[in-house]
């Protein structure tokens, strides 16, 4: 990875979290809830400005991969939890527009990844779902096996790859060890099987066969066929990310590939340095509808959980005890503190050549 892609990667996170924070700040803006600060990144401030109209502080920090929205009261609590008596304290607010205040956060990246899935049919076609060969390295098992350049991946042994991404089909083959694999391809419209043994590249660290994977996109689309497919498109992103995590809970199927923030930004660095602008396009509407669909879990800490205490309070027509909610909400925030440490430490072994 060079440099500048990890600074595209960087970028990507950054505008994904800050379209999330500015959708919090929007809905706080137009139902009348003040907003303390907006802060776009992490860290000591390089610049700073207050409005004077709203009384909004907005900072911009040096670390992209963050952002927040504070309002009223999310500090200001005394020690026992009980509410201040400054009238713009967010808890003063009616349940309905703190409750739309937290749904447009993931909201917003529902918006974000639709816009940018529009702007890349329009660009590029449907978004690239079929893998295939590019090249074949000289003297490396691929080649000695029979596969070509532009063999469409159908399946890595029984795995339908069909859609998957060139980091999928290379932790696929990676995870197969020195084990031979048959890769299922479609050459000159008839399938045929092709047997290959991954050899361990002591570079990379990893097993690997020796090929460069691109994907095929389509022709642009007509300009009224566009909005459907981007639509479509994000619907199919969404159900596969769902049914991903699923069976993560229920199996713990690809537990072993999630990431943290390190992996993410590894992952979003290689993909943008082969597939270019598209591809990074294509990962920004992924991740995109990913953090929303996150954050409306009911987890401590993240939104979904700050909508489920309102619902409650909608309810019984009485808000739950605030020293209760925000013990909660503490131990949420750390533990995906504690998750978020234990998934750098693994990616940054991983990339480092570690178990």
């Amino acid at each position: 990875m060079t440099l500048l892609y990890i600074l595209y990667a960087l970028l990507l996170l950054g505008v994904l979290i800050t379209v999330h924070e500015f959708g919090h700040f929007i809905a706080a803006r137009l139902t009348g809830i003040a907003v303390k600060e907006f802060s776009i990144g992490f860290g000591p401030k390089l610049i700073q400005w207050k409005s004077k109209k709203n009384d909004t502080l907005f900072s911009l920090r040096p670390i992209p991969m963050g952002g927040y929205c504070l309002f009223y009261g999310d500090t200001d609590d005394d020690p026992r939890g009980e509410k201040t008596d400054d009238p713009r304290n967010y808890n003063k607010a009616p349940v309905w527009k703190r409750m739309l205040s937290v749904v447009c956060g993931p909201l917003m990246n529902f918006v974000l990844a639709f816009v940018v899935a529009v702007g890349l049919i329009a660009v590029y076609g449907a978004m690239p779902s079929e893998p295939f060969v590019q090249t074949v390295e000289a003297g490396m098992p691929a080649q000695a096996g029979g596969m070509m350049s532009g063999d469409l991946l159908l399946r890595v042994g029984d795995v339908d790859v069909s859609g998957s991404t060139t980091k999928e089909i290379s932790d696929l083959i990676a995870s197969s060890g020195s084990r031979t694999l048959t890769f299922t391809v479609l050459r000159d419209g008839q399938e045929q099987i092709i047997t290959v043994t991954p050899f361990h590249d002591d570079v990379e660290n990893r097993y690997r066969v020796g090929i460069t994977i691109g994907y095929n996109s389509t022709k642009p689309l007509p300009a009224s066929q566009v909005i459907p497919v981007a639509w479509d498109t994000c619907v199919y992103a969404s159900g596969a990310i769902l049914n991903a995590l699923g069976r993560m809970v229920t199996t713990g199927e690809g537990i072993n590939e999630t990431a943290g923030p390190v992996g993410v930004v590894q992952l979003v660095a290689e993909q943008t340095r082969e597939g270019g602008l598209e591809m990074f396009l294509n990962l920004m509407v992924i991740i995109s509808i990913n953090l929303g669909l996150i954050n409306l879990f009911p987890i401590p800490g993240l939104d979904g959980s700050r909508l489920v205490f309102m619902l409650i309070e909608a309810i019984r027509r009485k808000p739950v005890s605030q020293k209760i909610e925000s013990g909660i909400h503490l131990a949420g925030y750390a533990l995906l503190m504690g998750l978020m440490i234990f998934f750098t430490f693994k990616d940054v072994g991983r990339i480092f050549g570690g178990p």
